[in-house]
């Protein structure tokens, strides 16, 4: 008895935890002064859902284009879009000489070529608003981590930079120099000692790769390459105004035949893994917003197919315990091993999907990256609820008494 009052206690406590993210997520909630947004305001949407600009810019060079001029000419053109204030921006590479700059909920292609086209202006400020050095100044600039594995930007400065950076360091000291690319701050590093040799070190970085991408721009000064506009494509907003509306509706007759599926195949574990399913939406849809994922049309179908997928594994380790009461196990026992079975099928079918998604994100571009990205999300945590949600509620279950007969799981004793 004891351990059933607190199974079952356990199980409420989860179930409205569930039900309450879930009408949070979905609607919104205001408690007192703090407010939780929905998810349909917090993710963000691409082109296709908002409508915006994409503009695709390739390098000018005769010969073979260096990997590293392709990295930082992809950092400076992401810095001057995100000054335009659009936080959903997405710069991504295609091939070895193509960039492509996709700014929802922008229309003005025009402003958007010539921000984007600029040379670019790399300048250290000091304390006063005057310009100490340009890009011009800049000899070198290299990323490392120090004795103490701290990343540091190592500047190095020709000789009229070092002239001129030895009198503002002496002017400036315990004070901070501003380093700008654009109007666009990178780094307010504070001046420790005088430097009159040219050769510095910027600490502050939160990361190494930080560090290196911070170098990369300070170095270049400016695009370190040439690049023209190739193609410029305008969506218009009124598509994706159709297509969410038709996508949620889809979503919404999916999830419930296949809620209504489970409960009459599988009957109580079918609930249960109803209720999983629930809380697997919404641990996707938090994911999305942790990691800042831009949601597209591609991406909302990469969304809809790993719910099929997590369905999928309820399915296989529901049918194993079948098969195991069938035998003359117990519940319990014919639970433990259904799971058990069942976990060798559910890793291998959800890691080749895993390996599919890494291949076409990688080699693929735009809406195709979407797709993989929300697919590998999904399977990833379509594992976790089928595997250890499904689990704990199942056997919760049990231990409430709500599945102690075959019966209860659609098995016949004499099968």
């Amino acid at each position: 008895m004891k351990t059933k009052g607190k199974s079952t206690l356990i199980f409420v406590l989860l179930l409205s935890a569930i039900i309450f993210i879930a009408y949070a997520g979905a609607y919104g909630l205001r408690i007192g002064g703090y407010e939780i947004k929905s998810f349909d305001r917090v993710i963000s949407k691409g082109l296709d859902l908002q409508g915006g600009v994409s503009v695709l810019q390739e390098i000018v060079s005769e010969g073979k284009v260096k990997n590293e001029d392709l990295v930082k000419t992809k950092e400076l053109l992401s810095l001057r879009v995100n000054k335009i204030g659009v936080s959903e921006t997405v710069v991504t590479t295609e091939g070895d000489r193509r960039i492509r700059v996709d700014i929802p909920g922008k229309f003005d292609s025009k402003s958007i070529i010539d921000t984007l086209g600029k040379t670019g202006e790399l300048k250290f400020v000091g304390p006063d608003n005057q310009t100490i050095l340009t890009g011009k100044d800049v000899k070198n600039a290299t990323a490392y981590l120090n004795e103490k594995a701290q990343p540091i930007i190592g500047l190095e400065l020709n000789d009229e930079g070092a002239k001129k950076f030895s009198e503002a360091t002496s002017k400036f000291l315990n004070q901070s120099i501003a380093i700008y690319m654009d109007d666009e701050m990178l780094t307010n590093p504070v001046v420790r000692s005088v430097i009159t040799d040219g050769k510095a070190t910027i600490e502050g970085s939160k990361s190494l790769e930080e560090a290196k991408r911070q170098a990369g721009i300070i170095q270049s000064g400016a695009l370190p390459v040439t690049i023209k506009t190739v193609s410029v494509k305008t969506v218009g907003p009124t598509l994706g105004a159709d297509a969410i509306p038709n996508s949620l509706k889809a979503a919404k007759v999916g999830i419930l035949l296949i809620f209504l599926f489970m409960i009459i195949y599988y009957r109580v574990p079918g609930i249960l893994a109803d209720i999983a399913l629930v809380l697997y939406i919404i641990l996707v849809l938090l994911t999305f917003t942790s990691v800042n994922v831009v949601l597209t049309l591609p991406g909302i179908a990469g969304f809809l197919l790993t719910i099929g997928m997590a369905v999928d594994a309820n399915v296989l380790i529901f049918e194993r315990i079948k098969e195991e009461l069938k035998t003359g196990k117990s519940v319990k026992s014919a639970v433990d091993s259904g799971f058990h079975r069942a976990l060798s099928s559910i890793l291998d079918s959800n890691i080749t999907t895993i390996i599919a998604a890494i291949v076409l994100y990688f080699l693929g571009s735009g809406a195709v990256k979407g797709f993989a990205m929300t697919l590998m999300i999904g399977i990833i945590v379509s594992m976790f609820t089928a595997i250890t949600v499904t689990r704990l509620l199942v056997k919760l279950g049990i231990n409430m008494g709500i599945l102690s007969k075959p019966s209860l799981f659609g098995v016949k004793r004499g099968e």
